[in-house]
């Protein structure tokens, strides 16, 4: 995926948060636009602590090419927001 297209969809508003599916079958929640940092050549996503009264577990980043798709959390199809020219 474009790294464009995956910062098309964090700056969404409002942000309603993103599951990311990865090539080698696993997939990511994203809950909060800041969890997610979009650069050219990696998608770096925060992972939550494994207690609530822990620390962030971490992160794991991949090259975009690696993410096949990108679905709302909330499971509602996405509006398209091309506007029409009449």
């Amino acid at each position: 995926m474009r790294p464009d297209e995956i910062l098309k969809l964090q700056r969404e508003q409002p942000f309603t948060g993103l599951r990311i599916y990865i090539s080698d079958g696993s997939s990511y929640d994203v809950r909060h636009p800041e969890m997610m940092l979009v650069t050219i050549h990696k998608v770096y996503i925060a992972l939550p602590p494994s207690r609530e009264d822990s620390a962030p577990g971490g992160a794991v980043h991949c090259d975009p090419i690696h993410i096949t798709r990108i679905e709302p959390l909330d499971g509602k199809p996405r509006p398209n927001r091309k506007s029409r020219r009449t």
